[in-house]
């Protein structure tokens, strides 16, 4: 195998919770990454300046389809959202076979996670949310960070939980969606309290959406990412557990950087599929081979 042959690898570029191209979150994915170093994978990651690059790797675990590394311009997370539906598709595309049928089994930081083909959706995946690393409501000097960073004051902020099923996820919910969409975080200060702040409010009755959410991760190199799985998971776990929303419901999000992201939301209540999925469209963008 020639030098330059040996650096060649497949890879792809999908946009992740949208139908329709440029509207949801990008994902990169390297699909052949096997042999790449650590500071390989974080300088590529840097690179692409994307919220998040992803590197596929034969899995370690034998119930495992593969293994995926998740890099963001400021470092490794051992689990997001829209990379692992991202990075299904691409091993899909690639021509990946999963060990059982209809599901692939994605091994990453947090261990297995699960992903299937929604019935009817030529387009979209869901995967099991992971259970929560950490939950409750947050203490009173990390409300008080909150506050500062979002510039809110108390009363406008309805509660403050924590939601962390890998990435460190704080949970905010306010009044509505309104009060979402008009946040001007203080990122500096968010950035140097190590904060991750995903904030939600509910839209009227019979809209497109049912929530809003945003999400901000300043600490990455990312102060407001585009459409967040993770996030959506953690908020679900919480407001659905909570009867603050139903047990199925749509989200939007990226409004703020010309984006119209869709996240569906299903709790399950019993039999194997118990629990709560996250659903987005996978839409195919880039592909092509890579030299690194």
């Amino acid at each position: 195998m020639t030098a330059a042959a040996a650096l060649s690898r497949r890879y792809a570029v999908l946009d992740v919770f949208t139908a329709a191209p440029l509207l949801g979150n990008p994902l990169a994915v390297v699909i052949d990454a096997e042999g790449l170093s650590d500071a390989q994978m974080a300088a590529y990651a840097r690179w692409t300046n994307l919220s998040e690059t992803t590197f596929l790797l034969p899995p370690a675990d034998p119930a495992a389809d593969y293994r995926v590394r998740i890099f963001t311009p400021g470092g490794e997370l051992p689990f997001a959202g829209h990379p692992t539906l991202g990075s299904a598709q691409a091993w899909l595309d690639a021509g990946g076979v999963p060990r059982h049928a209809g599901e692939v089994v994605q091994e990453c930081g947090v261990g297995l996670v699960r992903v299937r083909r929604i019935d009817g959706h030529a387009t979209r995946l869901a995967f099991q949310a992971p259970p929560l690393r950490r939950s409750g409501p947050a203490d009173a000097a990390t409300v008080a960070q909150v506050l500062t960073s979002l510039r809110l004051t108390v009363p406008e902020v309805l509660q403050v939980e924590w939601i962390d099923n890998g990435p460190g996820w704080l949970g905010v919910r306010l009044a509505d969606a309104a009060a979402v969409r008009a946040l001007q975080p203080d990122f500096a200060v968010m950035a140097a309290a190590g904060l991750k702040i995903g904030a939600v409010g509910a839209w009227p009755a019979g809209g497109e959406v049912d929530v809003e959410v945003r999400a901000f991760v300043p600490e990455l190199g990312v102060p407001e990412d585009p459409v967040t799985g993770s996030l959506n998971a953690g908020l679900a776990q919480w407001l659905t557990g909570a009867g603050l929303l139903p047990a199925r419901y749509v989200a939007g999000q990226g409004h703020a950087l010309g984006r119209d992201g869709r996240v569906h939301v299903e709790r399950i209540a019993a039999g194997e599929n118990a629990g709560v999925w996250i659903a987005g469209d996978v839409t195919r963008c880039v592909s092509g081979t890579l030299r690194l």
